[in-house]
């Protein structure tokens, strides 16, 4: 049986959404594509968690898709946030996504309002039907304070356009009976968990450290993908610290772009009610980045 999203397959990266003066900075977010292409990222994920979608206005959420297409132009897959704790709103999000040349769609778990199971069924079925961009479903209950259950996923993936699964639950089980139950692309949403996911069957990572270092995380899917598999341990050791301060230190997006903003590619800006890294936890990751060998700017 033919594996469904495996165009999506590899080294996705979560966005940052830089901000100067509290306004989307749409020179630096164009930086960061091309940095992303450069590298030979395979996709971008704007908009989501990771992109500070709970603080973007409607219009910002939509304007920084149609950006990342535009300027994506086709050289590189763009899969934006567009879920929502609201049916009918991801829908329309997911429908201007695909207006704007989008490739496929992030849909992050109903949040807040936890739905039963048939509920979140319900819901990835109207987003399957209604409108026609590949849909991953995004499962990350630390998040969202529901889980999706393997067996509710299985019946979704016999639904046209539901494609892929963001696997964000920290339990290799979940992931496992996932794989075992479906054709659907598996993708993992824990930077620290990709290879131990890649060795029970995902095959690729929608991942925040890629935003520093995505030539790395490349590197360690095709050492697994070449059945160099210590190759893929070395690395694995190797990024570890830096993933474990990605979400140790602070909320995701808190310690990436304090890590961006020491490197010099982001200001650092979060919104409210995000705040900066305090003094002694960004001397604590500005040594984790000078230890993996990222050299710091000098106005840092």
């Amino acid at each position: 049986m033919a594996t469904k999203g495996e165009q999506f397959a590899g080294l996705s990266v979560a966005l940052v959404t830089p901000f100067t003066d509290d306004e989307v900075d749409y020179g630096l977010l164009g930086e960061q594509i091309e940095f992303q292409v450069a590298a030979g990222t395979h996709c971008l994920c704007p908009a989501g968690t990771t992109g500070e979608s709970p603080t973007l206005s409607h219009d910002e959420h939509e304007r920084v898709i149609a950006f990342v297409c535009e300027t994506a132009n086709g050289r590189i897959k763009v899969m934006p946030g567009t879920g929502s704790n609201s049916t009918a709103e991801a829908i329309s999000l997911t429908k201007f996504a695909e207006k704007v040349g989008a490739d496929a769609a992030l849909q992050v778990a109903p949040y807040y309002n936890k739905p039963t199971q048939r509920g979140f069924y319900e819901h990835y079925k109207a987003l399957a039907e209604q409108t026609g961009l590949p849909q991953c479903i995004y499962n990350i209950p630390g998040r969202t304070g529901k889980n999706i259950e393997p067996e509710t996923i299985a019946r979704l993936a016999e639904l046209e356009n539901i494609d892929l699964v963001k696997e964000a639950t920290g339990s290799l089980d979940q992931a496992s009976a996932i794989l075992s139950s479906t054709n659907l692309t598996v993708l993992s949403g824990d930077d620290s968990l990709t290879l131990p996911l890649l060795a029970v069957g995902a095959h690729g990572v929608v991942s925040v450290a890629g935003n520093i270092v995505p030539t790395d995380m490349l590197a360690l899917l095709q050492a697994f993908e070449s059945g160099n598999l210590e190759e893929a341990q070395r690395l694995h050791h190797k990024l570890f610290p830096l993933c474990r301060d990605m979400l140790g230190l602070a909320t995701n997006p808190i310690p990436v772009k304090g890590a961006m903003k020491i490197l010099g590619r982001d200001t650092g800006e979060l919104r409210l009610p995000m705040t900066a890294l305090t003094e002694s936890e960004e001397a604590s990751l500005a040594q984790t980045l000078a230890d993996y060998g990222l050299r710091q700017h000098a106005t840092a």
